[in-house]
């Protein structure tokens, strides 16, 4: 090979190499939530009108969004998310939503193996395990901004509140007055239930405002039924 040829050789795979490495951290991230098999995850961001997630419907809307975004396999998902009767529907308890289990987050760590784990002592809910979608850590207290404030509307069992004190902005679908029940993801906070993953305190309203005022951004947990 003349030198010429060599050195456009040379140049031409120094060029290459960046692309190439680009090329293999961008499949290697979006393929590692279809690895995982990723069951469970924490939305890395909510539809962004407060507490208004478009009801359930839009809800779980949300989470097959996300969940197709990273990768994942599983098809169908729901939110963890509770709601009151009204004169024109029964309630709906989270718990029941979701599947019977075992649920992994995005690096394959196991978060529960059934429901009645999930809603015990012994689940493995902690903030280094309840990931988003992405395989991150969502910040949570003493963290700038702190969103540990996790959209849930249900009781520490997972099941929904009675009908009277608005516990879920009408039903997912207010962004306005009221209030929403939230669970800490971090399993830090004042009080009692400051350590309730599900069911922490009430949200100030159900504006993004109100949300980001007790320490949320209207984000929820996400959990594949198939």
């Amino acid at each position: 090979m003349g030198l010429v040829n060599y050195r456009e050789t040379e140049m031409t795979t120094r060029k290459s190499l960046p692309i190439l490495l680009v090329l293999v951290i961008f499949y290697s991230y979006s393929a590692s939530a279809q690895d995982s098999g990723m069951r469970f995850f924490l939305t890395s961001k909510g539809p962004g009108n407060g507490a208004n997630l478009g009801g359930l419907e839009g809800a779980d809307a949300h989470c097959r969004m996300l969940a197709e975004t990273s990768g994942a396999k599983k098809e169908q998902w729901h939110a963890y998310l509770s709601t009151q009767a009204t004169d024109q529907q029964t309630s709906i308890n989270a718990r029941d939503r979701i599947g019977e289990g075992p649920w992994l987050n995005a690096k394959g760590v196991e978060v529960a193996s059934s429901v009645a784990n999930l809603h015990s002592d012994n689940n493995n809910l902690t903030k280094h395990t309840v990931l988003n979608e992405n395989g991150e850590i969502v910040s949570g207290r003493g963290d700038e901004p702190n969103r540990h404030d996790i959209l849930t509307g249900s009781q520490e069992d997972g099941t929904a509140f009675s009908s009277g004190e608005d516990r879920t902005c009408s039903n997912w679908t207010g962004n306005g007055e009221g209030s929403a029940q939230i669970g800490h993801h971090d399993r830090v906070g004042g009080g009692d239930a400051g350590s309730s993953w599900n069911s922490s305190h009430g949200t100030r309203g159900c504006s993004q405002e109100n949300l980001r005022g007790t320490g949320g951004d209207g984000l929820f947990y996400c959990f594949a039924t198939d």
